[in-house]
């Protein structure tokens, strides 16, 4: 089962995606796909870090989610767009080659029997990106997430904390 979960930042994203994982086992297994940039994402990460308690095992994986040695677990990946930026920063902005490695790394992700909850961000529905590096980032998001989606089994958009069924 593929579950996506969307929204834009403060939505409620990680919230939802975690209570879900923890309806579904007593064991999840949380994915943080971020590099810590600077001492303010710091802080965000340490939060993250807080939400969770011993029931959680936390693997620290910036790019290549699709070789997780895990089966039959519940997984929190968490989030798609750190984890795409990683992609992008490593390959100096190239979308082609930046798509071509995330699918390949997501295919073989779904290709296994974990039970899995992507968490990425609608960043296009915000404001138009002021550096072309930034417009080319939000373009590239867009169509992982339509990637994605296409491949999920259920598709939530988070709004003000609320989940809205986009795909069931």
């Amino acid at each position: 089962m593929i579950y996506l979960i969307t929204g834009g930042q403060r939505s409620g994203k990680s919230s939802y995606g975690q209570q879900l994982a923890l309806s579904l086992t007593d064991a999840p297994v949380y994915i943080a796909t971020a590099r810590v940039w600077d001492d303010d994402f710091e802080a965000r990460v340490e939060r993250h870090q807080e939400d969770r308690d011993e029931r959680w095992t936390t693997l620290e994986i910036e790019k290549a989610i699709g070789n997780i040695d895990l089966e039959g677990e519940v997984l929190v990946v968490d989030c798609i767009t750190l984890w795409l930026t990683n992609f992008f920063v490593d390959t100096d902005h190239d979308i082609g080659r930046s798509m071509e490695l995330a699918k390949k790394e997501l295919q073989k992700l779904f290709a296994t029997d974990n039970t899995l909850i992507l968490i990425t961000n609608e960043i296009g529905m915000g404001t138009h990106a002021p550096t072309e590096s930034g417009r080319k980032f939000a373009d590239m998001q867009g169509w992982m997430n339509q990637f994605i989606a296409e491949q999920a089994d259920e598709v939530t958009l988070m709004v003000s904390g609320l989940p809205v069924k986009v795909k069931e």
